[in-house]
């Protein structure tokens, strides 16, 4: 009996998807089926509360979540190998409240 040959994956991106977005924040939330990630793009302000404006919002199977922070995590590694220890400016930053939480 022959064995099925591995699977390969061959990503096409179309043209409109190309450039990309630009995100300097992520929000994670989830449900019972998927976790959703929230990329934006955090927008000049002069008050305190600072308005973040959703650029994607990708939903992912918790199946996948674990792949996703193996790549991260692997690729964090590769970048530190490369081009040094990523600083985090001003500390971690203020946090966005999780879904449904009381505006401050």
């Amino acid at each position: 009996m022959e064995t099925p040959s591995e699977q390969q994956f061959q990503f096409t991106v179309p043209d409109d998807v190309a450039p990309g977005v630009y995100s300097n924040m992520v929000l994670v939330w989830h449900t019972p089926y998927e976790f959703t990630l929230d990329f934006a793009a955090i927008e000049v302000s002069d008050t305190n509360t600072v308005p973040c404006r959703v650029v994607s919002r990708v939903r992912i199977p918790p199946t996948v979540i674990f792949d996703l922070m193996r790549a991260l995590n692997e690729n964090m590694a590769k970048y530190e190998a490369s081009f040094g220890e990523i600083k985090r400016v001003g500390g971690a930053g203020p946090q966005p409240p999780g879904p449904g939480a009381p505006a401050a």
